[in-house]
């Protein structure tokens, strides 16, 4: 194997590791909250952090983490990366409880910040030319086959193991994606960007971000009795006041505000904040109630998803040239419309929709007919307004800066696609528990939806704990379809909103010069790769 051959596949495989990881959770996600005992948060709670846990820690360091791969060399931020989130794979397998599991996820993002920026620069300074593309062609072929097979690999090894071989999986994978980084990659560094690093501008948008999503989550857990709750969402607020005020007066801000002086990257970041919302919304609630509720096994979940995302694998980056006949703005306004048409149709999932069981011991592998009829029509139309949506929005986002900004533009974008989803699941969770115990209070009334034993017994979108009478039960089971309804009519008006900006605010002059995105799937879009094409006039 040549070092430039290793170099691909070792870039592929550490942050392979990190989008398996994420994309495989949510299906272990119910699982987890049952096996392991909870002794401070409640249990969707809990899994709320889990899941945000390891956005926040990518996101307030992703780009810093940038910043240090070009200063400290790539070869050793990325194998720092790649130690770290090794140790905290492990530690995570063995989490003795949710709130320990928790606090690794967050270790876990930190660790797969480090690894992204440096994987996508060691396949860019190790090819150049034709064999560049090839490269990069591999990579995005990696990323889809993650994004499709991820989910359903991931319910199996919960099914057929346990939801610890989700993170203990990855150690074996961090020592392969180890040596090969000793033995081919070469160190390579930049020239020192002439910045200093912002370390107040990183703290400030971790706080941010931390105090507003734990203040808002565990706030309704405990019926905002908890002074800790608002000292939390104090917090937050004060950070986020801040950020602005120190970005427009640092010499060397982490995010330049002279990028938004450009209105399509504001109005295309501003559409990512919400479309990605309303991306992360639908698919964590959605794998949440197809097992917590309807009782769908891990793996039938992880399969049950599928179809949506395989479209946009398949089919993403070869309809990016409609962009160039039809208009990059039209197909930002339909593809949205499309993606909010198919989550009012998930909505509509009646409480009585059969389980599916996906699994060795099943007599049969075919999905229910409640599935055919209730689920998979929806993913379908939403993963085809997400294929003809993807594409022109990452090349709107890189066109509208200069070349020189390219980089930390991209940064920017990936950092907002995951705030997004951090904030959106912290206000459902809210809504959604207001929601169900509401409902749940009207429909048992002999139930003390106050009393801190019974919402440990009885949470939305889980299965209820033992001992818990059939007419709670059933009352649940409403209650839960009742709260994942609001989740996806939220999904849908964030999708229309963010249909309505991009149709109202981006102007796209003709003949602009075309940007094709490699990467066809809008759950990994940190690995996507940005080739500009010439437009030959016939």
């Amino acid at each position: 194997m040549t070092d430039r051959r290793g170099t691909l596949w070792a870039a592929i495989l550490g942050s392979g590791i990190v989008f398996l990881d994420s994309s495989v959770l949510t299906v272990a996600l119910p699982r987890i909250a049952r096996d392991l005992p909870a002794h401070v948060v409640g249990i969707l709670e809990g899994e709320s952090y889990v899941y945000s846990g390891y956005l926040l820690g990518e996101s307030a360091f992703l780009i810093l983490a940038g910043w240090l791969t070009d200063v400290h060399g790539r070869r050793r931020i990325f194998t720092l990366g790649l130690a770290a989130f090794g140790v905290s794979s492990l530690l995570s397998g063995f989490a003795s409880s949710l709130e320990w599991l928790i606090v690794l996820r967050v270790l876990q993002g930190i660790s797969g910040a480090l690894i992204v920026p440096g994987s996508l620069a060691l396949v860019t300074a190790s090819f150049s030319g034709e064999e560049q593309g090839r490269a990069f062609g591999v990579w995005s072929g990696a990323s889809a086959g993650v994004a499709v097979l991820g989910p359903m690999v991931g319910g199996l090894l919960v099914d057929a193991l346990s939801w610890r071989a989700v993170f203990l999986i990855n150690v074996p994978l961090v020592l392969v994606a180890l040596w090969l980084t000793r033995r081919y990659v070469g160190e390579g560094r930049v020239a020192a960007p002439s910045g200093s690093l912002d370390l107040p501008g990183t703290v400030l948008t971790a706080l941010a971000l931390a105090g507003l999503s734990v203040g808002a989550i565990s706030g309704q857990q405990r019926g905002w009795s908890n002074p800790s709750a608002f000292v939390a969402l104090g917090i937050g607020a004060i950070a986020t006041a801040l950020l602005p005020w120190w970005m427009l007066r640092a010499p060397d801000p982490l995010v330049p505000p002279a990028l938004f002086r450009s209105r399509n990257f504001t109005v295309t970041n501003l559409s990512t904040l919400v479309i990605y919302a309303a991306l992360a919304v639908t698919f964590y609630y959605l794998t949440l109630f197809l097992q917590g509720t309807l009782g769908y096994s891990a793996a039938a979940a992880g399969v049950a998803t599928m179809p949506g995302v395989l479209l946009l694998a398949l089919f993403s980056s070869r309809l990016g040239g409609l962009s160039a006949r039809y208009g990059a703005r039209w197909l930002l306004t339909l593809g949205p419309m499309l993606m909010a048409v198919g989550v009012l149709w998930l909505s509509r999932i009646p409480s009585t929709s059969p389980a599916w069981d996906l699994s060795a011991a099943a007599q049969t592998f075919t999905p229910p007919s409640g599935y055919v009829t209730s689920v998979l029509p929806g993913l379908l139309v939403f993963g085809l307004g997400a294929t003809l949506m993807v594409a022109p929005l990452t090349a709107t986002v890189m066109r509208s800066v200069p070349v020189e900004r390219a980089g930390v533009a991209s940064a920017v974008n990936t950092a907002i696609s995951d705030v997004g989803p951090q904030l959106a699941v912290a206000v459902l969770f809210v809504a959604m528990t207001h929601n169900f115990y509401g409902a749940l209070a009207r429909d048992a009334p002999g139930v003390d939806v106050t009393s801190a034993a019974v919402r440990h017994a009885v949470a939305p979108l889980n299965v209820p704990g033992p001992g818990v009478s059939e007419e709670v039960q059933r009352a649940a089971r409403d209650a839960s379809t009742g709260a994942f309804r609001l989740a996806m009519v939220v999904a849908a008006v964030l999708l229309f909103a963010g249909a309505l900006i991009n149709g109202a605010g981006l102007r796209i002059p003709s003949g602009a010069p075309l940007l094709r995105v490699a990467s066809p799937d809008p759950l990994w879009r940190r690995c996507r790769h940005i080739a500009q094409e010439i437009r030959r006039e016939s």
